[in-house]
């Protein structure tokens, strides 16, 4: 009886240390997400916004590269800007940059927006614009820059929407279907927690009639003297 006794004392033991154990991961992993959901913005979004940044910087470098090749600076930036002429200027592909750069910033970084039609906006008006401008301009007879700039625009753009697409959403989603399934299973956790016990828990059943007339037998057999 008390080895039965100490057996289940020790199996209550265990459950209640594995459930107090599960109870502390699932608090630990609340509070991480928690702290997650407090930040101003997710890690994958921010990496996306710094990509949207290089697009601007790397496209605004190649302009500046281009305007030094030919008579200097501000010969050339006075020629594509004050003097712009859609068929021979680069200009337009700066402001094309500036325009994706801005729309994307205040719509994925200031509002926060968790939809793809900003970034369908500036792809679309990215590709329609550079693919006009490629058949009608005379950018190609410009030299390593005719190609370098259209090209390079066009392929920043797309690279954004498939990282937007493919990369921010989901893992945004799946980062707050996972955060709103812990406090569930937290609450499971916590009603099958096992509860005080007491002495009422542990029954051990009465012996029976004929064990204890076996016993009495064998008792009065060892008693019988040997002749």
């Amino acid at each position: 009886m008390e080895r039965a006794l100490s057996g289940s004392v020790d199996s209550r033991a265990s459950l209640h240390t594995v459930s107090s154990i599960n109870a502390a991961q699932l608090s630990a992993r609340l509070e991480s997400y928690e702290s997650g959901e407090k930040k101003s913005i997710s890690d994958v979004r921010r990496t996306f916004c710094l990509f949207v940044t290089f697009d601007l910087l790397f496209i605004t470098l190649l302009w500046i590269i281009e305007l030094n090749v030919d008579g200097g600076i501000e010969k050339q930036l006075s020629k594509e800007v004050l003097y712009y002429d859609y068929h021979s200027s680069f200009f337009d592909i700066f402001v094309l940059a500036v325009f994706r750069f801005t729309l994307l910033i205040l719509a994925y970084a200031v509002c926060k927006l968790r939809h793809w039609w900003a970034i369908a906006i500036t792809t679309a008006v990215t590709s329609a614009f550079l693919i006009v401008k490629v058949i009608i301009s005379k950018l190609l007879t410009q030299g390593a820059f005719g190609y370098l700039l259209p090209i390079m625009s066009f392929v920043l753009a797309w690279i954004e929407t498939w990282f937007l697409d493919f990369k921010v959403l989901p893992q945004e989603t799946e980062d707050e279907n996972r955060f709103q399934s812990v406090p569930d299973a937290s609450e499971r956790a916590v009603l099958i927690q096992p509860g005080p016990l007491s002495d009422g828990q542990f029954y051990s059943p009465p012996e029976s009639v004929a064990d204890s007339d076996e016993e009495t037998e064998e008792k009065q057999d060892h008693e019988k003297p040997v002749l």
